[in-house]
């Protein structure tokens, strides 16, 4: 009996125990987590915080910096030069978001199609780009755009053609050149590593049952690419809505006044909080920016989200 009542007697303070260490708070991870939170909190959150309350507030010559609540973000509605800059990455995102995800993805099917000679070097010659910096990318295009010192001035002497990728009707479409040989083989590889996922026995069971090369495609492959699909375009859409370092650069090699300094959201921001003096309607144009930006790719995730559940 006296062993029984050993036995009870531990197990009840065992239990007791177990409640008390339940509503106990456990902060183990935290001792991981704290020196990523710290340096989050003070890159991120704070200049943040920081953008928005400035942003209700203007700097004025007479009588320094006045609050206005909501006075920058009224002024930034029919503020034509943004609404410009914002159609202008519209258009850019629409027309070369589109274009660089075809072409990676087409990559991606034409390496995990085994067929391809030359898989490793394909793989790396296409990722080669991204691992170039934007300003160097930017400043090579640059110079092979040149119709006077460049690649395309030596074919216009060579075959007597006047082509100008620096006239303003195409300079958005070579602007778009550069982001897509940057950004396609990155692409590629989310594209491929989904890909890859798949086990070729699935292809073999298909091609067993006559399945051809094209009926594997759309039916086994092209919906294991949805998941990565979406993830594309949300970054792509927002990397298009941060477009700066190519025009900002070209700036000074396209002549006459083609990129202005509202070209971008971006740029105008950068403009007028560097050379116009007025970082509050600056930062009220970012966190608008930031808003449409999230809004869109939050409609992206929706609707992809919906139709992966179908």
């Amino acid at each position: 009996m006296a062993s029984s009542d050993v036995t009870a007697a531990a197990a009840t303070r065992h239990s007791a125990v177990a409640r008390e260490n339940r509503h106990k708070a456990d902060w183990r991870g935290w001792k991981f987590m704290w020196p990523f939170a710290v340096v989050f909190v003070f890159v991120f959150i704070i200049p943040i915080v920081y953008a928005i309350y400035i942003s209700f507030f203007k700097k004025q010559m007479i009588g320094g910096t006045r609050f206005v609540g909501l006075g920058n973000y009224a002024a930034l509605m029919h503020d034509q030069q943004f609404w410009s800059s914002v159609g202008r990455v519209a258009l850019f995102t629409v027309v070369q978001v589109p274009i660089m995800l075809f072409l990676a993805a087409a990559m991606a099917l034409a390496i995990d199609s085994m067929k391809l000679h030359g898989t490793k070097f394909f793989r790396i010659s296409t990722f080669l780009p991204y691992a170039v910096p934007a300003v160097v990318s930017t400043l090579i295009w640059g110079f092979v755009y040149g119709a006077k010192y460049g690649l395309v001035g030596s074919l216009n002497d060579l075959l007597g053609t006047h082509i100008d990728m620096f006239d303003p009707n195409v300079l958005l479409a070579s602007i778009g050149n550069i982001n897509t040989w940057e950004f396609t083989g990155y692409n590629m590889l989310i594209f491929y590593s989904s890909l890859s996922t798949i086990p070729h026995s699935l292809y073999e069971a298909a091609s067993i049952d006559g399945a051809s090369e094209w009926q594997i495609v759309r039916s086994i492959k092209l919906p294991e690419l949805r998941g990565s699909l979406a993830i594309t375009v949300i970054f792509s859409i927002i990397g298009s809505f941060q477009l700066f370092n190519e025009p900002s650069i070209l700036q000074s090699m396209v002549p006459g006044n083609a990129i202005t300094t509202y070209y971008t959201p971006n740029m105008y921001a950068y403009n007028l909080s560097f050379s116009g003096n007025q970082a509050n309607y600056a930062a009220a144009l970012a966190i608008v920016m930031a808003i449409i930006t999230m809004a869109i790719a939050y409609a992206v995730q929706l609707k992809s989200m919906k139709e992966q559940m179908r």
